[in-house]
């Protein structure tokens, strides 16, 4: 990843796809149900850019328009308004026949198995092989080799009937990756696995989109055990893309602020807003990062390293990850509270007054929380 360090030791956590290898195009993307007095619109507007070799989460609560926009993106919808431009195919524009052929380049993975209960699992898998032919000898290794990775080896054999639901989820996974698709559209892939099972299905994509195929990956899920597999991550609200392009540093971002006391039990969403605004900084062990009694205008999480705050002068407390320290005076009205010097070498990640004014302005439940940090700090002030 490129950091674009600057000489302050700062740099935005978001990075952009290169344009060159945007595989996924999207602009202005609506979408309704219905027609007439029934009609419910579910996209808003939505712009999004993917690269080829990506492993792209999108999160979102439920309704929020996310498994809309996969199957928009996979041609399993027609268009209705915006442009969308998928693996090369225009799909504003694709007539039938294009949307299959995109469709014989993508493997999907739904929820719903939707394996054919008659069939054995290598019959299922061998199903898809269809679409890229070889030698009966060809097509059966292929199905063989990717169960067996799945960890089925030994259930090549059993039928669905015969397998448990992670079991059959790992087949549906094997016959969408057995012909090393171009793109992988995953609507919650690991929702029924075992933490080992997932980790396993979490390898094999990561596999794909870093081996020579460079296959790119986009999986809407909850589980955060993706997340480390992640390049970046799109959050949806209310049919809207709200965040995009968070890096894995930005997904660090995230991690930190969720383990911040007082950020606990914000959403993914709302936690993802901000780390969307934050900056990464530098220091180097014995530097001043705040001092007791300035002005502030930033607030501080760290995200690696250890600190020393200190109050008139005597050591207070060690600081360390997780933790926030800083000081935005303008809106707090209170100066910076303790001194704090960097101990060893530190990662620090950074909300400046200007994007803290902006997300209160646009997170009602993270304006919400600060203003009770605010409520408590003032009441602690009076019974002191």
């Amino acid at each position: 990843m490129s950091t674009g360090l600057s000489s302050t030791g700062m740099f935005r956590a978001v990075s952009l796809p290169s344009d060159a290898d945007v595989v996924i195009r999207a602009h202005g993307v609506n979408f309704a149900y219905g027609v007439g007095e029934t009609r419910t619109q579910v996209l808003f507007d939505n712009n999004l850019e993917i690269s080829k070799g990506e492993v792209v989460i999108m999160t979102g609560p439920s309704g929020s328009g996310k498994s809309t926009l996969l199957t928009l993106i996979g041609a399993l919808r027609r268009m209705q308004e915006g442009e969308l431009n998928v693996l090369g195919f225009n799909l504003t524009t694709a007539d039938a026949g294009s949307q299959v052929e995109l469709r014989k380049r993508i493997g999907f993975i739904f929820q719903q198995h939707n394996l054919f209960s008659s069939l054995t699992a290598i019959e299922n898998v061998r199903m898809a092989t269809a679409l890229k032919p070889g030698t009966v000898k060809e097509m059966n290794a292929r199905s063989i080799e990717i169960l067996t990775r799945l960890g089925l080896g030994d259930r090549i054999r059993h039928r669905p009937a015969e397998l448990s639901g992670g079991q059959k989820q790992r087949v549906a996974i094997a016959r969408a990756l057995v012909n090393q698709p171009s793109m992988v559209l995953a609507d919650e892939p690991t929702a029924s696995l075992d933490p080992e099972s997932s980790q396993i299905v979490l390898d094999l994509l990561r596999g794909l989109a870093d081996g020579p195929t460079r296959t790119t990956v986009l999986l809407v899920t909850h589980d955060q055990r993706v997340i480390d597999k992640a390049d970046r991550i799109v959050n949806m609200i209310g049919g809207r893309i709200v965040t995009n392009s968070l890096t894995k540093v930005a997904v660090r971002i995230c991690r930190a602020l969720a383990a911040t006391e007082s950020l606990s039990g914000l959403t993914e969403a709302t936690l993802s807003r901000i780390a969307n605004s934050m900056t990464v900084e530098l220091r180097e062990p014995g530097e001043t990062i705040v001092t007791q009694g300035e002005e502030g205008d930033r607030f501080y999480t760290i995200g690696s390293g250890v600190a020393d705050a200190y109050i008139d002068g005597d050591f207070d407390e060690e600081k360390c990850y997780g933790e926030a320290f800083g000081m935005i005076t303008s809106y707090f009205k209170r100066p910076v509270p303790a001194t704090v010097v960097a101990r060893t070498e530190m990662e620090l990640y950074v909300l400046t007054k200007d994007d803290f004014l902006s997300a209160l302005a646009d997170d009602q439940s993270f304006e919400t929380r600060i203003r009770s940090l605010l409520a408590a700090a003032n009441a602690a002030a009076v019974d002191g």
